[in-house]
């Protein structure tokens, strides 16, 4: 292999790449790739384009590499996966795709990839997963889903996984699950739904996971855990910290026998029943919860002692008895003077099912086992009728409907996810989606709409991702979302909108990602961002924004990503950020134009920035970012910088960083086209060997014209490119 490698093939390396014969290793890291390189040598064994620009992987881009057993796609940009992206991978065991934009997994997108054992897919914003998706992953063992947009599991969405051992769910915004939504995970040993938006225990799902040892629900609003909540029977590890429980049923864990540990820290749990039923528990975990160490907790105490389970917490009330472990409590101690007890929370009711009946439209397919509804493509001109009640996911993709009329999905209550794209729909009338009371999920993408009313949604409350990209909008159709209080995700991507007015998202309260790419937005109200307080992501790339709307992004104290990449903002002034600054952990700046950036727009910003995008713009000089520790990704590529003594802070610190960075000097002369890193040009400066001998220090600006000698604040370095996140 190795001489192969070496031979004929080492001549196809590509370009702006580095080929690794011996070890049929090749990088391609943090350039200006565009798209997948037809040079790479056939028999590569592991390749790793992070930090490209590929926008989408096209079917079969990687036939010309079949030896392929490691790939690395992370931070490139990726959108969208086609139908046949990996096929000819057979060999592949390791896929990373994270910290990309992918939306959509569909059910080919991963098809060819028979040996694949890890599947890396966290930090994109993916919101819907289609059933199917992994049903060509026969070898997989770890699929991390973390960090993305998920809000809804539909039923057998891992179908296919049947040696999948550890499934990563957490940081997304599930509240929604499918009964048999775990179902065929035979294998499965460890579950992590924390940081999510479950409000009660999924029991009927999690009790197909006979395997599970370990299950992590932490971070989540739980309120009370009920009377026999959890049938799985080889758990051993439960996490339920952090959430808002207020009580737990004395036989909630009876159907878990071999449960050891329990972590229930930081809840609002002022006592706890003897938990009879978990005979196997050795420890339960209760550091920060307001313990009431009073006769009511007697019960509880008595029972740790008789069945020898560790407990560690620690009284809260009543004073005389604050801070005391609860191990070291005598019974006498706990005393009910002048107490009442506490009501016991009412056990939330559930709700039967529906059987739902099994008739389906003439022309369109209906599948009992995932309750899917598909008349994609079938030249339709009105809606079909006559779906089986218990549909929850209906495809009415590329018909031309033109209208949807009034109470177009009769019987479909427990509908959650609607697809009409492409449909040619130019009105959503009024009461269209009357009664869709359980639907999550709107896509109403390629179609012709320029206007809604609020009174469209009427009945759809629990309404969360609505797609608008790809109509006809002129303006944000204000007052549309008073009816949506659960809306979380926007997208008006490439229409014709303006301007974006105060007033306009009214009643969109609990909004957290706003997709505006690729309109014609001139301007951003002070007050247009006013009713959006809890957004996280604000996407403006691609419009025609001359400043940086720092009024707009006041009160905007959980934003995270804000991206006005390939706007024409010439200049950026003073604390521009400023409003954001204690939140923003990844920002977009590349493809503006860019001519000159004040030494203080960054004010403000720091250790919290993860990444940030400079590229392909027109300054010389960048502001001083030394206390951007914590730095993963910075690029720099395409920008003409003026490589002479100015410029040495900068030389100095992007060689602390452990981070390719891309810069290149623009001028003088003899020095254009090198690295800023390599550049001999700072040899003649002034200070050039004593700072080169000693601790490089950027603390002063890199406009500044002289050296500063100052020690070195003592911060950590920038994070490496390549290193792993946990």
């Amino acid at each position: 292999l190795a001489a192969a490698l070496g031979g004929a093939t080492a001549a196809r390396c590509p370009a702006s790449c580095v080929c690794d014969n011996l070890r049929a290793h090749v990088l391609c890291l943090n350039g200006s790739l565009v798209a997948i390189p037809d040079t790479i040598p056939e028999l590569t064994k592991k390749l790793d384009l992070r930090g490209n620009s590929f926008s989408v992987i096209p079917a079969g881009a990687f036939l010309a590499t079949p030896y392929l057993t490691h790939l690395d796609l992370q931070h490139c940009k990726v959108e969208r996966l086609e139908e046949g992206a990996f096929r000819g991978l057979g060999r592949l065991v390791y896929l990373n795709l994270a910290s990309n934009s992918i939306a959509f997994l569909y059910q080919e997108s991963l098809d060819g990839l028979s040996s694949l054992q890890q599947l890396i897919l966290e930090g994109n914003r993916i919101e819907e997963i289609q059933p199917g998706a992994f049903g060509h992953l026969g070898s997989l063992t770890v699929l991390d889903l973390r960090a993305n947009a998920l809000v809804y599991l539909p039923d057998m969405v891992f179908q296919g996984l049947q040696v999948l051992r550890w499934l990563r769910l957490s940081h997304n915004a599930l509240h929604v699950l499918g009964s048999e939504a775990f179902a065929a995970l035979p294998a499965l040993r460890r579950l992590s739904l924390d940081h999510n938006e479950l409000q009660a225990l999924p029991g009927e799902a999690l009790a197909r996971l006979d395997g599970t040892t370990r299950l992590d629900l932490g971070h989540n609003p739980l309120t009370y855990v009920a009377e026999e909540a959890l049938a799985m029977a080889s758990l051993r590890h439960l996490f339920l910290d952090h959430a808002s429980l207020q009580d737990v049923a004395p036989d909630a864990f009876a159907r878990s026998p071999q449960l050891r540990m329990l972590d229930l820290r930081e809840n609002q749990l002022q006592g706890l029943p003897p938990l009879a039923g978990a005979g196997g528990l050795v420890r339960v975990s209760l550091h920060g919860n307001p313990l009431l160490c009073s006769c009511l907790l007697r019960p509880f105490h008595n029972w740790l002692a008789r069945a020898r389970v560790q407990a560690e917490g620690a009284c809260a009330a009543p004073p005389a008895l604050r801070g005391r472990p609860l191990d070291s409590l005598k019974t006498p101690e706990m005393r009910c003077s002048r107490l009442r007890p506490l009501p016991s929370p009412s056990t939330p009711s559930e709700q039967p099912r529906a059987a739902g009946s099994r008739q389906c439209p003439r022309g369109c397919v209906c599948s009992p086992d995932f309750h899917h509804g598909s008349c994609e493509n079938r030249d339709l001109q009105e809606i079909p009728r006559d779906f089986p009640g218990d549909t929850r996911l209906l495809d009415l993709r590329r018909n031309t409907f033109r209208t949807v009329p009034p109470d177009a999905f009769p019987g479909l209550k427990e509908l959650v996810s609607l697809h009409l794209q492409s449909c040619g729909i130019r009105v959503l009338q009024p009461r269209a989606l009357r009664g869709l009371e359980s639907l999550v999920y709107l896509y109403l993408t390629n179609n012709s709409l320029s206007a809604l009313a609020a009174a469209a949604f009427e009945g759809a409350p629990q309404l969360a991702y609505l797609d608008l990209d790809h109509n006809a909008f002129t303006r944000v159709p204000a007052g549309t979302f008073q009816l949506l209080p659960n809306l979380i995700s926007l997208h008006l991507q490439h229409n014709a909108i303006g301007e974006l007015a105060e007033g306009d998202l009214v009643g969109a309260g609990g909004l957290r990602w706003l997709f505006l790419t690729g309109n014609a937005i001139r301007h951003v109200a002070p007050a247009a961002l006013a009713p959006v307080k809890m957004l996280e992501k604000l996407q403006l790339e691609g419009n025609q924004l001359v400043e940086v709307p720092t009024a707009a992004l006041r009160g905007l104290s959980a934003l995270s990503e804000l991206k006005l990449s390939r706007n024409p903002i010439k200049h950026m002034g003073d604390g521009v950020f400023l409003p954001v600054a204690s939140s923003l952990q990844h920002l977009y700046l590349d493809n503006m134009g860019l001519e000159q950036i004040s030494p203080r727009a960054f004010a403000g910003l720091g250790p919290k920035i993860r990444s940030l995008y400079l590229e392909s713009n027109k300054m010389n000089n960048i502001p001083n970012m030394s206390n951007f520790t914590g730095l993963e990704i910075l690029n720099l590529q395409d920008i003409p910088f003026h490589c002479d003594c100015q410029l040495l802070p900068l030389h100095r610190w992007i060689n602390k960083l452990n981070l390719r960075v891309g810069a290149t000097c623009g001028s003088p002369a003899e020095a254009r086209g090198l690295k800023v890193k390599l550049s001999t040009t700072f040899q003649t400066c002034s200070g050039w060997g004593q700072g080169e001998a000693g601790e490089a220090n950027p603390e002063k600006t890199t406009a500044a014209s002289k050296p500063s000698k100052k020690k070195r604040s003592g911060k950590s370095p920038a994070r490496g490119f390549n290193k792993s996140r946990a």
